[in-house]
């Protein structure tokens, strides 16, 4: 049940912003190995001056933060950032202008399918890899 906030400075289209959540999931997908309907993903549009980044990266700053649950591997971390770099890219994004940032937390720690501990669901995929 992975979820991401993606952060921008600046506005987009309509078309690009889709294509940044696109890039985003898509990446979530292949290196999580996670069904495309346990993602989630919010897409927040800052105004430059409320959302400072390092000096020299300008207005295609971005930061991808994801929280999941506790046991991926650095390997698959490692995948998992390579594949937002890369898919980021395709949008225009630079590889020097993207931070992510991945936020862990033990299963009983999320609530699923109306109030159940995700600790004690049985889940369509694997944590651990």
């Amino acid at each position: 049940m992975p979820t991401a906030a993606i952060e921008i400075r600046r506005k987009y289209s309509r078309e690009e912003e889709t294509a940044l959540i696109d890039a985003v999931q898509a990446a979530m997908i292949a290196a999580l190995k996670v069904p495309h309907w346990t993602t989630m993903i919010r897409l927040f549009v800052h105004e430059p001056h409320r959302f400072v980044g390092p000096p020299d990266k300008g207005e295609q700053y971005t930061l991808v933060s994801i929280d999941c649950f506790i046991g991926r591997s650095v390997e698959t971390k490692r995948a998992l950032y390579q594949a937002i770099v890369q898919n980021l890219g395709l949008c225009g994004v630079p590889a020097d202008h993207i931070k992510v940032v991945v936020r862990e937390a033990p299963r009983e720690n999320w609530a699923i399918r109306g109030g159940i501990p995700a600790s004690d669901v049985a889940l369509e995929y694997d944590v651990n890899i």
